[in-house]
């Protein structure tokens, strides 16, 4: 099926045509063309799987004819859990915006940056992406207004509600036209979600493609059994031997995403940490080098393990396994996306046996355990 046979106009296939992006995904054939009706839809689907374009599409070709709103009234609004998030679905957006026969202005706005900038640049914004905690700080200050919306997206539900936003979303929510669609997105369906699908959706279409959500086939996964205090050189050792030139590692705090990256810097192994804690500019800067190959290794915490897009990421390394089985999944689902293989491999300290089997039995899939010992480094 061809994305032109799902009803979107001529502009917007050829915004494809020029990305290289000629079919659409499965998430992508059902949800586009319900969007398209102005229908509500739950889509449950793994990350990486084209959930973005599948609403960023329809909505753009929505807005057309539609009438001009009152200024800092925006049409569409899509929230979203982290910055990181924010910018790559205003990005998306962009892309496909250039070839608009129409004007619409685009805004991402979350904390960490100067709200009084982005009060300023609200005016005429016709697609709003926010987190929900800085929507708020905009909305109290009349920056912007919610009553004349006409698509609502929530974007990674399920990560949102485990950061905490709960409250947040019931305010938005509460803030919202009772008339206008809904779009729920979210890579798992658990009760949280489906208590804001009852509150928040009018007969939607329900689309579940997470069949595959354990799904890790395109990944070749590797574990080395290691001692705690061989673990840094092991990473240096794997880095260097297998000549990884962009590797993402995922560690459980801020203070160790540091603490790695300083190490390989050290070794003369170029490397970022990005967390919480850094500044916005300091996070996309090492964010958008990674991606453009310009930096070697990323050291991260979780708040790259969902929701964002690196194509092609050939390896990425866990140092330290995180709690939940799915939030390893996540981290490992950021390699072997959209077809491509990729690598993942996981260092294993004695105390991380017992939990390490626990994540393989959730895998459905037994990983390779090499001793460190046999290694020459």
């Amino acid at each position: 099926m061809s994305f032109s046979a799902l009803g979107l106009p001529k502009y917007l296939v050829q915004a494809l045509d020029k990305n290289n992006l000629n079919n659409p995904y499965p998430i992508q054939e059902q949800a586009i063309p319900a969007i398209l009706n102005k229908k509500d839809v739950l889509g449950i689907a793994k990350t990486g799987s084209g959930k973005t374009a599948s609403f960023v599409l329809p909505i753009l070709a929505n807005l057309e004819n539609q009438p001009k709103l009152k200024d800092r009234h925006i049409a569409v609004l899509i929230l979203v859990p982290t910055r990181e998030l924010a910018l790559q679905v205003n990005d998306v957006v962009d892309v496909f915006s250039k070839n608009l026969p129409f004007t619409c202005k685009t805004m991402a706005v979350y904390g960490g940056t100067s709200v009084n900038v982005q009060m300023k640049t609200m005016s005429n914004v016709s697609v709003l992406i926010a987190t929900p905690g800085r929507l708020l700080d905009l909305i109290s200050s009349n920056a912007v207004h919610l009553d004349e919306v006409k698509t609502f997206v929530i974007d990674e539900a399920d990560k949102m509600l485990n950061l905490g936003f709960k409250k947040e979303l019931d305010e938005i929510i509460a803030l919202l036209p009772t008339k206008k669609q809904t779009l729920l997105f979210s890579a798992t369906l658990n009760p949280n979600i489906e208590s804001i699908q009852r509150i928040a959706l009018n007969n939607p279409l329900i689309i579940h493609i997470a069949s595959d959500e354990n799904s890790v086939e395109l990944i070749n996964q590797t574990a080395y059994a290691v001692s705690p205090e061989k673990k840094g050189p092991l990473l240096r050792h794997l880095i260097v031997s297998k000549n990884m030139q962009q590797v993402l590692i995922f560690t459980s705090s801020a203070f160790q995403a540091d603490a790695v990256a300083t190490k390989l810097n050290h070794n003369n192994i170029q490397a970022r940490a990005i967390h919480s804690k850094k500044s916005q500019f300091a996070r996309t800067t090492a964010l958008d080098n990674f991606k453009d190959g310009k930096l070697r290794v990323l050291v991260s915490t979780d708040i790259l393990s969902r929701g964002i897009d690196i194509k092609f990421l050939p390896y990425v390394i866990n140092y330290e396994l995180p709690r939940s089985p799915k939030d390893y999944i996540h981290r490992i689902g950021r390699t072997g996306r959209s077809e491509n293989p990729g690598e993942a491999i996981a260092l294993v300290i004695p105390d991380d046996q017992h939990h390490f089997n626990v994540i393989q039995k959730k895998m459905k899939t037994m990983v390779e355990l090499i001793d460190a010992k046999e290694l020459d480094i």
